[in-house]
């Protein structure tokens, strides 16, 4: 028997598995058992993900271990390493006291992007700009500080949750060449969040300040709608480089807009410019333009404040189909891309980013 054992390690030393080397040269084969010709042993794969890609393994290596002569029976399990239980991080609850300002190591500049009602395109504006500064050569980092309507983990397509290796600090996620926090990402995806101010408060904390953000050139946060708790937290708390305010030229959405531009003189942060959203439609079969959101409403306001129109975006099938499936349009060629890397190419010259 002692033979046969022998001859059953040999051929386990030649079974190969992905990545390279062999169930034996890998150390994957536990409890090996060799009995009147009864063969067991399990293949212990290090992750679970491995062990789905074990099943071609485990019938190579039964076929050839029933060629073995005195061989009448093989039975084969494969198993993985249990993960080790990730420490746990609690998101939400109240602020910690802090005297300095919020703003993590590393981090150069800071821009909140704010919009006064929600529906104007302010997500689809912050993830693309993050991407045109980050394809202009930018270390960019995007927050998504909408804590009630996260939007950027689909705008990203990203699935994965961040990290905490020490229950403390966050390791956050990289997608497209952004480094992105939400707590969209730490939640499954229709789950709501019901927390009142304090909580809101207590999250946005955690994510500005014990997030593993490195090195950036700039931080994109990407506000709730209004002017509310959030707006006020960082406008006090956090040395913010400056605000762009996004807006449809709809008279609606236009009156909360300034309320959002009010918003942010009150609390001394300096508004960098304004972005028209959905400023024209092009129809793409007779090329007809259609102002759906009326027109002109955003450049006057511009114009009366004083401060620069950064941008006119159209309303656009593409960056909307882009978005959804979690590549914005900024990563590809075309009219919105350029638009966007001019956007990008516009902060850079003005030595904001």
């Amino acid at each position: 028997m002692n033979d046969v054992k022998s001859e059953v390690e040999s051929v386990l030393a030649r079974v190969k598995v992905p990545g390279g080397g062999t169930l034996l040269s890998e150390d994957l084969v536990r409890a090996l058992v060799v009995e009147a010709g009864d063969v067991r042993f399990v293949i212990e794969a290090p992750s679970a993900e491995v062990a789905r890609e074990m099943e071609p393994v485990r019938r190579a290596a039964e076929e050839a271990l029933q060629g073995i002569p005195g061989v009448t029976s093989v039975r084969v399990a494969v198993t993985a390493h249990a993960a080790a239980p990730a420490p746990s991080l609690k998101m939400g609850g109240h602020m910690k006291p802090q005297a300095e300002p919020m703003r993590p190591e590393g981090v150069k500049a800071m821009i909140a992007i704010g919009s006064g009602k929600g529906g104007v395109g302010k997500s689809t504006v912050s993830s693309n700009l993050a991407v045109a500064l980050a394809r202009a050569g930018k270390r960019v980092g995007l927050l998504d500080a909408d804590i009630h309507g996260p939007s950027q983990p689909r705008m990203f397509g990203v699935t994965k949750r961040p990290a905490s290796p020490d229950g403390k600090r966050i390791e956050p996620l990289h997608a497209h060449g952004v480094t992105l926090m939400s707590v969209g990402a730490m939640l499954p995806e229709g789950k709501a969040v019901i927390w009142r101010g304090p909580m809101l408060m207590g999250a946005l904390q955690q994510m500005l300040m014990q997030v593993n953000w490195g090195e950036l050139d700039v931080l994109l946060i990407d506000l709730p709608p209004g002017t509310g708790d959030v707006q006020l937290t960082l406008g006090q708390k956090a040395p913010l480089t400056g605000a762009i305010v996004v807006s449809t030229p709809q008279d609606v959405a236009l009156i909360d807009a300034q309320k959002a531009l009010d918003a942010f003189g009150t609390l001394k942060v300096p508004l960098l410019g304004l972005i028209e959203n959905m400023a024209v439609f092009t129809c793409p079969h007779c090329g007809k333009d259609s102002h759906i959101f009326g027109h002109g409403g955003v450049v006057a306001e511009a114009e009366r404040l004083g401060v620069p129109l950064l941008a006119q975006l159209p309303i656009d099938l593409d960056t909307r189909l882009a978005g959804d499936a979690g590549t914005p349009v900024a990563l590809g060629e075309g009219p919105m891309a350029e638009a966007y890397a001019g956007l990008a190419e516009r902060l850079i010259r003005g030595g904001i980013v």
